[in-house]
């Protein structure tokens, strides 16, 4: 199926500010994108682009003071296959991990792998490793946070929607994939915007909070997909067979 993607956001800036922007569908995908992205600014400035750690592509410029208005519109091609279901899907000792798995097990500013390793293991240490483990996380996600709107903070961390239970989107992501880290499975999300018809009927725009998804993927190990189609209902998770090197996806990384 086809699939058109885009974005439009405009921000206000009180005096010109430098900004970094990923918005653009990552690399990995490139030879499903059948109309290339069109991007541009309101006022117009210049832009540039770089690639991150992670194989992100970022926008780069600088918005003057005032409104910015960021548009984009694609089209990419996507079969609309669901992933396959494999309980015999294994882990991988940690000293088998290829190496560039291993920054997918540490820490980060929403990750607290620290505050939550001793929960995680007297949670799910007693549970057979591999697709049973990882399914057992996203279930007990599922059913550990409400989903609220109204209760999105763009501070609130791994460990902190642990003990309040609830959150938006990203908050069942960051608990997912910290617990999948301290358990020594390496996790990551991909951020993946649905698309639904903007009020003008002229164009599509993607909706933050209508519907989202995020990726786990533990690289050459298990990936995990969690799935919010409409607010406070989620699908449980789907867990992948462990990927061949050559099979490796990137994304945007907590």
């Amino acid at each position: 199926m086809l699939i058109r993607y885009g974005y439009e956001i405009t921000l206000n800036f009180q005096q010109p500010t430098a900004l970094v922007c990923l918005l653009s569908v990552h690399e990995d995908r490139a030879a499903d994108i059948r109309v290339p992205e069109t991007t541009f600014t309101a006022p117009d400035v210049p832009t540039s682009t770089y690639r991150d750690l992670f194989g992100n592509r970022c926008r780069r410029l600088v918005a003057p003071a005032g409104d910015l208005t960021i548009w984009g519109d694609a089209t990419i091609s996507d079969d609309g296959k669901p992933d396959k279901v494999l309980p015999a899907a294994q882990e991988l000792p940690v000293p088998e991990l290829p190496d560039d798995c291993l920054a997918y097990l540490m820490g980060s500013r929403y990750c607290e792998t620290d505050r939550l390793s001793q929960s995680a293991w007297d949670r799910f240490g007693a549970v057979a490793p591999g697709w049973g483990r990882v399914q057992a996380i996203c279930d007990f996600v599922h059913d550990h946070i409400r989903f609220d709107y109204t209760q999105a903070r763009s501070t609130r961390t791994a460990f902190e929607v642990f003990h309040e239970r609830v959150g938006v989107c990203r908050d069942f992501a960051h608990l997912a994939v910290t617990l999948c880290r301290c358990l020594n499975i390496p996790a990551r999300y991909t951020v993946i915007s649905a698309i639904s018809a903007s009020r003008s009927s002229t164009r599509w725009t993607s909706v933050p909070g209508w519907r989202s998804s995020w990726t786990m993927d533990g690289t050459r190990l298990i990936r995990a997909t969690i799935r919010r189609v409409s607010a406070g209902s989620w699908l449980r998770a789907a867990v992948t067979r462990p990927m061949s090197p050559s099979s490796t996806r990137s994304g945007r990384t907590s």
